[in-house]
């Protein structure tokens, strides 16, 4: 399903076709305001509105011989127009078309992101609130820490997911510019108000100020975006394919009928999703790179920067829409084990609770180095000898004698441990 979406939406955007559609949108635009403006006839503009079209592999034959896609274009466009050609293309030069072009094809592709994002967050409101309550053990540097719940986990995504929607956002508002400022910028054929004029026309504001191209480091806000939202899909799926390994086994990814984990092991379910989504993060991440080595060009410009973009910012875009489809189907079929979370979470005999233990002692007067060296005492006897940790603590003398039974119960109480759970979900969800 994800293949099938992906292709013929995202990866039309950057299809030859689309690509100078969308440069055709720019001449036209820009012959209308010339006409509007009585630079150019009316009578001429109305011919070229009317007859201009392209063909793509006519195109393609023009360009090996002349060696430049911008004069392939107005070539073919030439053919199909006649005389009234003369006006395409009109006091600009390639990078005005080009620019300003790729600015469309970059809202068009940002707007289905968007939409991505949207529905990613959706899936994950929805299955946090599923596991608001669903108790698991929180880890640090892989070993277990202190009680959680998979709801919290899932609420720290979903509002990294709308901080990605957000950035996004910023990050588009950047790029929506076009130029029409001429060779070096200087707006030496066509006034700034003929570039105020298309711009508005397209849907974009005017550049304040270019060379003979929009600066680069609009681009590289863009791709730092995409290889954020990539980064924070991968740190869903590691985490995912931390929880599936055999001996955690706290939810897994979904495994259809008839699927098969191994050639040789027909017993493996291995999370292949999870590993995609982080492999491809890598490639999305790694265009970043080569985007921000495109801000730095000779003087007013040079070339440098175009072929590489011609494969990064589709290949990003592609592969972020891709991405985001597959971690929203990830979390909406994910399957949870909540039994399996409460095992694990008993698996070390109550030490998660050390450190409430340690604050009731300091409670009563108790130093810390002293409260400290306590249930440290106690809680290393459990790593060795595995007994129970509250057993353990209820026969410490120098612990039952400043802290009574009750006390010491509150210390292991889980609904103690996580009662601002509701609390931090009203910060997130607001309900």
């Amino acid at each position: 399903m994800i293949e099938r979406y992906t292709r013929p939406i995202m990866g039309k955007i950057w299809s030859l076709e689309n690509k100078y559609q969308k440069w055709l949108e720019v001449e036209l635009a820009c012959v209308d305001v010339l006409a509007e403006r009585g630079i150019i006839p009316q009578s001429a503009a109305k011919v070229i509105k009317e007859k201009a079209d392209f063909n793509v592999e006519q195109i393609d034959k023009i360009e090996r011989k002349v060696k430049h896609d911008v004069v392939a274009f107005t070539t073919s466009v030439a053919e199909f127009v006649g005389p009234e050609s003369r006006y395409i293309h009109y006091g600009l030069t390639s990078s005005d078309v080009v620019d300003t072009a790729l600015a469309l094809q970059l809202k068009e592709a940002s707007n289905l992101l968007t939409e991505d994002l949207a529905s990613l967050s959706a899936v994950l409101h929805k299955r946090a609130h599923e596991f608001k309550s669903t108790v698991m053990v929180g880890r640090t540097h892989g070993v277990h820490a202190e009680p959680t719940t998979f709801g919290l986990k899932m609420a720290v995504w979903y509002e990294e997911s709308c901080r990605n929607i957000r950035r996004l956002s910023a990050a588009v508002e950047c790029i929506q510019v076009g130029k029409l400022s001429g060779a070096v910028g200087t707006f030496a054929h066509l006034d700034p108000e003929v570039e105020e004029s298309v711009c508005t026309k397209l849907g974009l504001r005017a550049d304040p100020i270019s060379t003979q191209i929009v600066q680069r480091d609009r681009h590289g806000e863009f791709l730092s975006v995409l290889a954020l939202i990539a980064a924070s899909l991968e740190k869903i799926a590691t985490e995912i394919r931390g929880l599936q390994r055999t001996e955690v086994r706290e939810v897994e990814e979904y495994f259809a009928t008839g699927q098969k984990g191994s050639s040789a092991m027909p017993h493996k379910r291995n999370p292949v999703t999870c590993e995609q989504i982080c492999g491809l993060a890598r490639v999305v991440r790694s265009n970043l790179q080569a985007g921000l080595e495109n801000i730095t060009l000779w003087h007013e410009r040079d070339i440098s920067h175009s072929s590489v973009e011609r494969v990064i910012l589709a290949d990003s875009t592609i592969l972020v829409d891709y991405l985001l489809n597959k971690t929203t189907q990830l979390i909406e079929r994910l399957f949870v084990y909540p039994e399996r979370m409460l095992e694990n979470l008993n698996l070390m005999k109550g030490l998660i609770f050390s450190g409430q233990l340690l604050l009731e002692l300091t409670h009563k007067g108790i130093s810390r180095e002293q409260a400290y060296e306590w249930v440290q005492r106690n809680a290393m006897q459990v790593w060795v000898e595995g007994e129970e940790f509250k057993n353990l603590v209820l026969k410490d003398k120098e612990i039952t004698q400043n802290l009574t039974l009750t006390e010491i119960e509150t210390s292991f109480d889980l609904d103690h441990q996580l009662r601002h759970v509701d609390t931090i979900f009203k910060r997130v969800f607001g309900v």
